[in-house]
């Protein structure tokens, strides 16, 4: 873990839960993509850039998530380095305790209140700032997160954050975070279509050739809604729903789960009643959605 793997003339990645990108801006300074979990990942991250004798200039971050953004904090203040976000991933990262917020609907209990969705706060600046470096395209990403977006180096390798999932995740944890299940469909459309000389997803191994993964991840998201309107022959609410989601795919329900997939079940629910395929009413006071 934390090992040091070059994907191109002067990019990289650290492999960790969630990759760790390095563009190497000159010989002796570099840009990170994305900062880990939390604390320990930030510390461990920074001595590969000792053992290197590489400088950090600045963090971009593809966008909020707690573990795409823990070690932001600890970085900044022991280097000192900018980070760029960029639209409401932005404010998620100045106040991360925003995430669970969001994904509970509410102010989150002490079991959502931990390092893997409550992320250490950190300065940010936009992807507009002079400071920026200017060779990096900014690839916009949407659909798993607000204003998610990838990143294109110079010698054209593509870090594609969260839009997609590896097979093996997606056996364990069929139902993958999703907040906007049009725009996310659209983007993997795009991501399908893109050329570049080595993609580095976060959670999936990097590659040469995205495309057959982008089309595995667009057809689980088919196998989940057509799993949906089957259950919801009979009208349902949320929570039954939820219940026989957990049950059909093998899955343990916990805070984190509850709130995760509840998020995505209800993402789910808004784009097939916006695209006519559900319908929903209240009923004595439940809200039951029903396939047309």
């Amino acid at each position: 873990m934390f090992e040091l793997y070059p994907v191109g003339e002067r990019s990289y990645y650290l492999d960790s839960p969630a990759k760790i990108g390095i563009y190497r801006a000159t010989d002796s300074e570099v840009y990170f993509i994305d900062s880990g979990s939390d604390k320990d990942a930030g510390r461990r991250a920074r001595k590969k850039l000792e053992e290197n004798g590489w400088r950090l200039r600045g963090i971009l971050n593809t966008h909020s998530n707690a573990d795409h953004i823990g070690g932001n904090q600890y970085l900044q203040r022991q280097t000192g380095c900018k980070i760029f976000a960029g639209g409401i991933e932005a404010a998620f990262t100045r106040y991360p305790v925003l995430e669970p917020s969001f994904l509970y609907g509410g102010y989150p209990c002490k079991e959502l209140r931990h390092k893997f969705l409550l992320a250490a706060e950190s300065e940010v600046s936009d992807f507009s700032d002079g400071s920026f470096p200017k060779e990096i395209e900014i690839i916009p990403l949407g659909g798993h997160f607000f204003d998610m977006v990838g990143f294109r180096t110079p010698d054209d390798v593509v870090y594609l954050a969260d839009c997609l999932s590896s097979r093996e995740t997606l056996e364990k944890h069929p139902i993958g975070f999703i907040y906007d299940v049009a725009a996310y469909l659209d983007t993997l459309e795009r991501v399908k279509a893109l050329q570049a000389k080595m993609f580095v997803p976060a959670h999936a191994a990097a590659t040469e050739e995205i495309a057959p993964l982008a089309e595995y991840n667009i057809n689980k998201v088919s196998e989940i809604a057509e799993r949906i309107l089957e259950l919801c022959k009979e009208p349902l609410c949320i929570e039954t729903l939820l219940q026989k989601l957990f049950a059909h795919y093998g899955m343990q329900m916990n805070f984190e789960q509850y709130v995760l997939v509840g998020s995505t079940v209800r993402s789910y629910l808004a784009w097939l009643k916006d695209t006519g395929r559900l319908e929903a009413r209240f009923e004595n006071n439940w809200l039951l959605w029903e396939r047309v």
